[in-house]
This record gives C-alpha cells, structure tokens and sequence, in this order.
C-alpha cells in the first residue's frame, strides 16, 4: 500500500524528486546555507498559514474543556520501562472511534497532530504536486487511518509545535500525535502511547569545525534544544545532577526542534541536543553540521493519545503489530536509510510488551 501511494505521488527526499517518468530532478543547492534554511521557513510558515490551525474553534474533535492541557503533571511515582506501559492490542471499536466514524463528509477524517518541518520524518517537499507532507511518520498516519477509516488519506494535519503536543491532545484539539514523541514517564502522566514504533537516542549535533566531541564537551557551550522535548528534560536534570557541567548553557530554547538547526547556522548556538535520528536528518540537511559522538540515552517513539481512549489506542497496538511486519522497513529503506544507514536493526522497537492493565 505504501509503495502504491508513493508511486502515484512520486515521492522522494530533498535531494531531488522522481516523478512519474522516472526521471530525477536537482533541487537549487543550499539546502546547508543560512539563506535556503530561512527560505524554508518561510515556506513552512506559508503552509502553517494554509493548514487549519491546531487551536481553531470547532475545527479539533469532541473537546472536554481546556484547562488540561496547562502545565504537566508529575511522573509517575514507581515507572519504570515506560515503553511498555500501554495496552494490549485490539481491532474492536470503541466509544473513541465511534466518535471518528460519525464525522460526516470533508469531516469523516482522522485529526492528527504532526510536524511539517523534520526531514524524512514530517515535512513538505515542495517539488512535489501540492507539496504534500511525507516521510516516516506520515507513512504510519496513512496507515492507520486506511485502517480506521478505510481510506489512507482520510487524514486532516496540523502542524503541532514541539511544546504543543499534549496540550493538543489534552485539549481535543487532535485524536492523536505522530511527530517523533518519545515515550516517557511524565509524558505517561498526561497521555496515553500506544507501543514504540521506533527507537532512538539523543545525541549531539554542531558545525564539523567545531572542538565539540559529544555530549561530555559541552562545557562553556550554547546548547540549543526545543522547549518541551526529551533533550530539554535531560539536560535540565543532567545539570541538576552534575553529569552536565554547569558551565554549559542551556537557555536556549525554541518553538521547533528545526529552529535549534537556524540559531545554530547563524552562530547563536554552539551546539545541538536532539533525537539522534532527526538529528541525522539535520545533518543531511546541511552538510557543514555532523553528529558528535554516540547517543547517551534510548528512547523510543509512540503515537499519542487521550489518556481515556483506550479503543484507540488498543487499535493502533494493533495497527502496530502489522506495520511492523508489513510496512516499517519499506518506510525506513524510503525515508530513513540514507541518513541512519542501510541496516535498521539499531532504529527498530523492541518486541512489544503490554503492561498496562487499564
């Protein structure tokens, strides 16, 4: 199904796109200056503009007030192996999906929160016809509403900020977030995941000139993270902890993990720290930029969900089980691959487990 639908939209990465006669066209190079990154920022703030926005009224599923999606609550107090804190799979409907069934004609689709800037994993492509948006989580979004709704592109996207995710869900803003959010203990606090869907680490990304060697050298360096994500988190903590000397400033912080890739192009930051695999597709991005050093975390990617509904999260699980056998590595070879390597034994989930009873 993937490569049916990839066919027809002839879909291709950045660095150049094949259409229906197979012939391959050169995009302008400067996808690694200052000047294209702006460019594309600008493209992308054109299309935030064009899609429906993610807080407009009456535009979101069913809502249950908005003062949930304020501040966070705490962690858990005994989590552990927040991965497998979800539910066991099943393709029964339920209250959660009987509501996205009902919705009625351009309405009948799935909502769900995605990024339109990461490289290979939520952005838009703008040789493509309409410049639609692709890469690895698109892929599992189509997949999951052709089996809910019988339809793969029965889906309406709304670009989500890195620190809007559960705000988004909590809200009702959207039934759901696919945009490279890793599951954790907190997070457990305030949505439901559905099982990994991709495993990861943060690691360091700076300028290939630069003395930075990984994350043990980032004393006296600006650190660039987004606000809201798991890297924020690590180093605020690892600072509190002294693994991460108090030399390094972390202040730094934007909107979209994207901007981090900005700042650090004009020189307003030293360094970034990101999921190691966004942080690969920032590098292909700009060729002057390279990871350094090994991930010092794993982490691992699920789809998020209202804390109560627990049909669809039971149904993506199962979705899960299938696109892991069916769909993953064709993705992962499509979008991934030439940025973290042929053999995606490193990027792949762990065998599920389903600890969460209710």
């Amino acid at each position: 199904m993937i490569t049916e639908r990839r066919t027809r939209r002839g879909r291709a990465g950045l660095g150049g796109v094949t259409g229906r006669t197979g012939l391959r066209r050169r995009l302008p190079r400067g996808w690694g200056g200052v000047g294209a990154m702006a460019l594309a920022c600008a493209l992308a703030l054109a299309f935030v503009l064009l899609l429906p926005r993610a807080g407009a009224h009456g535009e979101g599923p069913e809502r249950d007030g908005g003062a949930a999606g304020q501040g966070s609550t705490a962690a858990h107090e005994h989590c552990t192996a927040p991965e497998q804190q979800t539910l066991a799979p099943s393709g029964a409907d339920g209250p959660t999906i009987s509501r996205i069934k009902a919705r009625q004609g351009e309405k009948r689709k799935l909502i769900v929160g995605v990024d339109q800037n990461s490289y290979r994993w939520g952005y838009r492509n703008p040789n493509n016809a309409g410049a639609q948006l692709e890469g690895f989580d698109i892929d599992l979004v189509h997949r999951i509403a052709q089996d809910i709704l019988g339809d793969p592109d029965a889906v309406q996207f709304k670009a989500i900020p890195t620190d809007q995710r559960v705000p988004a869900i909590q809200q009702g803003r959207v039934d759901m977030v696919v945009r490279t959010m890793t599951i954790t203990c907190n997070r457990l606090g305030e949505v439901a995941f559905s099982a990994p869907y991709f495993r990861t680490g943060q690691q360091v990304l700076a300028p290939r000139s630069s003395p930075i060697t990984g994350y043990a050298s980032l004393a006296h360096q600006k650190v660039c993270t987004a606000a809201g994500s798991t890297a924020n988190t690590q180093l605020t903590e690892d600072r509190r902890t002294g693994r991460l000397p108090a030399s390094a400033d972390i202040s730094l912080t934007v909107p979209n993990q994207l901007d981090c890739l900005v700042r650090l192009q004009l020189g307003e930051a030293d360094a970034v720290v990101t999921d190691g695999a966004l942080a690969a597709s920032q590098a292909a991005q700009d060729p002057t930029v390279t990871l350094k050093g090994a991930p010092f975390t794993t982490e691992y990617y699920g789809v998020a969900m209202k804390k109560d509904a627990d049909d669809l999260v039971r149904r993506v699980n199962q979705i899960l089980v299938e696109y892991r056998a069916n769909g993953w590595q064709a993705s992962y070879d499509t979008w991934l691959s030439a940025t973290l390597g042929k053999d995606a034994t490193a990027s792949r989930p762990p065998v599920p487990r389903y600890l969460r009873t209710g």
